[in-house]
């Protein structure tokens, strides 16, 4: 006998639905705190950064972004880990920052090999780095937000 409801979520239920696991709010806590320092670096200038007007200039003059790209890049970093902290759209946030870090190692990274240039005896960062946040990105993106988030009383209030 079926026991599934015959109605289907909507779009933006699903979207916000997760189940009440841990593994949530640890990924979304982890990419949070490695995260938000570069977003404050970029738009504030925190942590020896350059700011909104020095990294615009660099993401559009250096690398050759739009600048609404190097604007929602900025944005992105800044806001999306707070986002990440409260749960509030954490599929989207995922994967935008697992997309930024694809960007960044295309266009940076990916010449100056896979390690971080920890001994400073290379001429930039490599992309290991990158590729952990693709994966906890791509985690979030598949498992939802977990226990403790604002995307579940989304899910849940949707009248479909």
């Amino acid at each position: 006998m079926n026991t599934q409801p015959t109605t289907q979520a909507s779009p933006l239920a699903r979207l916000f639905a997760s189940r009440q696991h841990l593994a949530g709010p640890i990924l979304r806590l982890t990419l949070a705190v490695v995260m938000f320092p570069h977003g404050a670096q970029k738009l504030l200038g925190w942590f020896g950064g350059y700011g909104f007007q020095g990294t615009l200039g660099f993401l559009t003059e250096s690398i050759g972004l739009p600048w609404i790209l190097a604007c929602g890049i900025i944005l992105l970093e800044f806001f999306g880990p707070l986002l990440l902290l409260i749960g509030l759209g954490t599929r989207l946030v995922a994967l935008g920052m697992a997309g930024l870090m694809v960007g960044a190692i295309t266009t940076v990274h990916a010449p100056f090999g896979f390690f971080m240039n920890w001994s400073g005896a290379q001429a930039g960062e490599g992309f290991e780095y990158h590729l952990l946040v693709i994966g906890i990105g791509l985690a979030l993106a598949t498992l939802g937000s977990g226990k403790f988030a604002l995307d579940r009383k989304l899910a849940a209030r949707d009248p479909q």
